[in-house]
């Protein structure tokens, strides 16, 4: 893991300052997975399609193999024949993931119907348990919607990583980790978001498949 973070703060150099927090979310999100539980993220606008993408870097390959486990592989030939043999041969290890915003029918249903900035919170109190993991997005740091999803998190138990701008914020209140992109203008945060969790991805991939 650790030459992973340092080639990537070589590339950005402008990012060095978040080394520890890097290695504590990678922690955080390995102990998650490793003790079967899951990643739920949220984020509006540009960090909602951020929120997804990480979530398809979880559930599926990143840039390791996740072969199957001998017992799912030879559990989907005996039940399947043939086709279990195809299914075992090209299904892939997740690292267990939902993105809230993906959710467009609870979404806009709770948003009309109830409020709009408790729909995270909604998800959060349905899907959460203890010991899993809510990644929030939030460039400005005070998307009302995202603190009261990490609200809701924070009493359940879960452990919660925030992605934000420079600036203090709220979030640096309600998470275990706070990852502070060196900018406040938004599309300048989201390009360093990306790049943070890239290496996050990349960093929990390692700890789970690389060995």
């Amino acid at each position: 893991m650790q030459h992973l973070i340092q080639e990537t703060l070589n590339r950005h150099p402008e990012l060095g300052h978040l080394a520890g927090p890097i290695q504590r979310a990678v922690q955080i999100i390995v102990d998650c997975a490793q003790n079967k539980h899951k990643v739920l993220t949220c984020g509006n606008g540009g960090s909602a399609a951020d929120s997804e993408h990480i979530v398809g870097e979880f559930m599926k390959r990143f840039r390791l193999p996740r072969p199957l486990d001998p017992a799912t592989k030879e559990a989907l030939i005996r039940q399947y024949g043939q086709e279990g043999e195809r299914m075992a041969s090209a299904l892939e290890q997740p690292v267990e993931a939902i993105a809230l915003t993906s959710q467009s029918a609870l979404l806009t249903a709770f948003s009309n119907d109830v409020a709009a900035d408790l729909a995270f919170a909604q998800q959060v109190l349905g899907y959460g348990k203890p010991g899993d993991v809510l990644i929030g997005l939030s460039t400005s740091g005070h998307s009302s919607n995202v603190l009261s999803a990490m609200r809701m998190a924070r009493l359940l138990g879960l452990r919660i990583l925030g992605f934000t701008g420079c600036n203090p914020c709220e979030m640096d209140e309600l998470c275990d980790v706070v990852l502070h992109a060196p900018d406040s203008e938004t599309y300048l945060v989201q390009e360093s978001h990306e790049v943070l969790y890239h290496l996050i991805c990349q960093a929990v991939e390692f700890e789970l498949f690389g060995k």
